[in-house]
Parts: structure tokens; C-alpha cells; sequence
């Protein structure tokens, strides 16, 4: 455990550090929130949605865990690359306990920026019509960042190329925000895309999100939440078994 500990404070300790980087990754979702947000209400309005920032609101946080989340990732392969990763294997702990510490490390990183982008929302105009439902919120919110820092940790470790991994990773992701529903209702889809969103496990957090942060929902938030907690588990696993094929 201490393991972990000394890991997932070392991942908060580097983004911290990185303060120009802390700003500049609010600057996608604060471009998504107020351009399309403002941009697209009248249309949203007219159609019959209501207000388009309360639907936006939560699939710009999602999108911002996501984006943050995996692309931790990439310490992995920075700690390859730098020898760090090499003095750590050989300290007597498990390679569980390292994957542990540095997955939960990303997974905390990305709920800060979650939360950031929560409070600039406000600003948008954004404002939850149920506070009662906003712990909820935070569930669905540690669920996304656990899986996806998972997930990025688990791809970094079969890669030593930094340059391949955000090729592979955007590769990955776009799909994934754009068939989430963050930033359109998944209904009325065609049948291949609505397949795919039903599918999508980011679709899940995405609809939980707004489930408890909005008022409107698709799927049921146990349905949700089970999907989520069962992805979770299996990529942990996928990750689990990358991680112990490291070699260095």
C-alpha cells in the first residue's frame, strides 16, 4: 500500500508542477462549452431540446476525464524511456502495486480537471437542477477517470514510441467522445451508429453524468453503473496482464 501511495502522490506532484499544462487543457473544453454551447442553443431551442448548456454541460465534463485520463498514459512510457520505470521494478514490490498507484494517480488527475471544468460551467450559465443528485455525479465521474487512466496505462505499456502514443490514443478516443452523446442526444440515430453508441462505455458515463448533473437521461443509472463497474474490471484486467509483460 505504501507503494501505491508514493506512486499516485509522484503523478499528483508532476501535474502540479505542470501548471501551463493544467491551463492549457481546460482550453478545449472551455472552447467546446461557451462555442458550441452559445452557438448551437438557438438551434437546440427551436428544435424542441430546451437549453442546449444544461444538455452540454456533462459531455464536456466527460470529455474532459476522458482526454485527461488516458493521456496519462504516457508517464509510462516517459518513465521507460528515463529509466524510472526499471529502478521501480526492481524495489520488492509487485507490479500490481505499481500499476495500481500510477492508474489511480491518473484517475485523480483527471477528476481535478473534471471538477474545474464543473465549476467553469457555471459561468456558462450551466446549474444543476437537482444538488441532491451532484454526489451521484462524482460516481460517475471517478468510474470514467479509472477506467480510461486504465486504459491508457494499459496501451503504454506494449508502446516505447512517445510519439506513437497519442497517434494510437486519438485514434481511440475520438470515436469514443463523439459516439458518446456528449455532444448531441443519442436518439434518431441510424441503426449502425446507434449500435455503436450502445456500446461505447463512455456513452454510459456520459448519460450518468447528466442523469445527476441534468435531469435527463437514456439508459437507466443502474444500468450505467454496472456497465461502468464492469468495464472498469475488465480492462483493469487487460491492463494488468500488459503491465506484467513489460520488459525493460
Amino acid at each position: 500500500m505504501n507503494t501505491i501511495y508514493i506512486l499516485w502522490i509522484r503523478q499528483l506532484k508532476r501535474f502540479w508542477r505542470k501548471k501551463a499544462s493544467i491551463i492549457g487543457a481546460l482550453g478545449q473544453p472551455i472552447i467546446f462549452l461557451f462555442v458550441f454551447g452559445f452557438g448551437l442553443s438557438p438551434i437546440y431551442a427551436k428544435a424542441g431540446g430546451g437549453d442546449y448548456i444544461q444538455f452540454l454541460a456533462p459531455g464536456i465534463i466527460g470529455m474532459t476525464v476522458l482526454f485527461t485520463a488516458i493521456f496519462t498514459g504516457v508517464e509510462i512510457i516517459w518513465d521507460k524511456q528515463f529509466g524510472f520505470l526499471k529502478e521501480t521494478f526492481v524495489a520488492p514490490v509487485s507490479r500490481f502495486q505499481i500499476f495500481v498507484g500510477k492508474t489511480l494517480g491518473g484517475a485523480t488527475v483527471a477528476a481535478i480537471q473534471g471538477l474545474l471544468v464543473f465549476a467553469i460551467t457555471f459561468v456558462a450559465g450551466y446549474w444543476p437542477p437537482n444538488w441532491a443528485l451532484v454526489p451521484l455525479a462524482f460516481v460517475y465521474l471517478a468510474l470514467v477517470c479509472i477506467l480510461f487512466s486504465t486504459l491508457g496505462t494499459a496501451i503504454a505499456a506494449r508502446l516505447d514510441d512517445m510519439q506513437g502514443f497519442p497517434l494510437i490514443i486519438n485514434f481511440v478516443i475520438q470515436p469514443l467522445f463523439y459516439l458518446s452523446g456528449a455532444l448531441f442526444p443519442l436518439v434518431g440515430l441510424p441503426k449502425v451508429l446507434g449500435l455503436i453508441t450502445k456500446i461505447n462505455p463512455l456513452s454510459f458515463g456520459v448519460d450518468g453524468l447528466r442523469y445527476a448533473l441534468s435531469g435527463g437521461n437514456i439508459f437507466s443509472p443502474w444500468l450505467s453503473l454496472g456497465v461502468l463497474c464492469g468495464v472498469t474490471i475488465v480492462v483493469t484486467g487487460f491492463g494488468l496482464y500488459q503491465f506484467s509483460k513489460i520488459e525493460l
